[in-house]
């Protein structure tokens, strides 16, 4: 069986996808220095895969740990999470961005050519489109970055394209959308630390009485409902694409790729979404339009499609139903950060 290095594979989008991976035949390993991750998730990964999860502790910026790992192991890919990954966090830490997220892929990279070990998925993001004007998104648009952030995950692009140009590498780069919802067991899900950044976590805080009401900011955008048009993946699908990623690699198919939908949601809809799967109103109010977003950020997935034979299977009720139930299973006890 294929054996893959998944960095990062503790945290909200990594441990769904090592169960993709595991469900699809290949043996995983995860690195994850667990600073945004619980312990915990371990031992609920292994009840969900039915067997030990072979685990490190340690940091992609820890080069004798990776010297370690690639030594103790024949890997045919790696699967890159691990970073930061807050906007509003890297604008008042870029220097901390900059380590993690640019320095960490370069140790990896230096690290997986040591081991010839050629075969990398990148976690990228829809934000280094910058401030587009033009939708739905196709991979060829202009490139930019409003935060810190974007700037890592772009120059990280940049690092993989160059690199390529030198050394046979085979690279898959996937530009994520919105990613919501939770594994439909219960056991894995999204937690967040502190107030939620995203709207689906917001909400779910309001459904469950830990918040008073959902600020929606702004109802006056160029939208049927006036409220923020986004693009959300349900978190199974996306964990499903970067096992058609690595899988195309092994076939000696890099590509860059968006993974979204291609279908809008406003947060109005999410709110009722969510409404509908809960069983019972939540308060919202209108609030003045929020500094810095867009009206509409949405993709067109049709290259994944072309390239990977990606499509979602998990529609807007799923990624609500499958939170829900997550986010209940940790009010009885099950606690772990993403």
């Amino acid at each position: 069986m294929p054996r893959i290095l998944l960095t990062g594979g503790a945290g909200y989008i990594g441990s769904h996808t090592y169960v993709a991976l595991c469900e699809a035949g290949h043996e995983v390993t995860i690195l994850d220095d667990f600073s945004n991750a619980d312990p915990g998730v371990i031992d609920r990964l292994a009840r969900l895969t039915g067997g030990p999860v072979d685990v490190v502790r340690g940091s992609v910026l820890d080069a004798p740990v990776l010297e370690k790992v690639f030594a103790g192991a024949a890997f045919d890919g790696v699967v890159h999470f691990a970073a930061r990954k807050a906007v509003g966090e890297s604008v008042a830490k870029p220097l901390d961005y900059f380590e993690t997220n640019i320095g960490g892929l370069v140790g990896l990279m230096q690290a997986m050519k040591d081991a010839d070990v050629m075969r990398i998925v990148f976690s990228s993001t829809a934000t280094v489109y910058g401030e587009p004007e033009v939708f739905p998104l196709t991979e060829d648009m202009p490139l930019s970055h409003t935060s810190p952030y974007a700037f890592t995950k772009l120059t990280c692009e940049h690092i993989l394209s160059q690199a390529a140009k030198a050394d046979p590498w085979a690279v898959g780069v996937l530009r994520y959308f919105n990613p919501v919802g939770a594994h439909p067991s219960g056991l894995i899900g999204e937690d967040p630390r502190g107030i939620p950044d995203n709207l689906m976590p917001y909400i779910a805080k309001v459904a469950l009485g830990e918040l008073p009401e959902l600020q929606v900011f702004g109802n006056d955008y160029d939208t049927p409902d006036g409220t923020c048009w986004r693009d959300y993946i349900h978190v199974m699908d996306l964990a499903r694409a970067h096992v058609l990623s690595l899988e195309a690699l092994m076939g000696g198919r890099g590509h860059v790729l968006n993974i979204g939908t291609g279908q809008p949601v406003s947060v109005l809809e999410m709110h009722a979404a969510y409404q509908d799967a809960c069983g019972k109103p939540l308060p919202y109010r209108i609030a003045p339009r929020r500094p810095g977003d867009v009206p509409k950020l949405y993709a067109d997935p049709s290259k994944a499609k072309v390239e990977l034979g990606f499509e979602t299977e998990f529609g807007l009720g799923d990624m609500c139903g499958s939170s829900w139930a997550w986010v209940q299973a940790q009010a009885a006890g099950w606690r772990f950060n993403s």
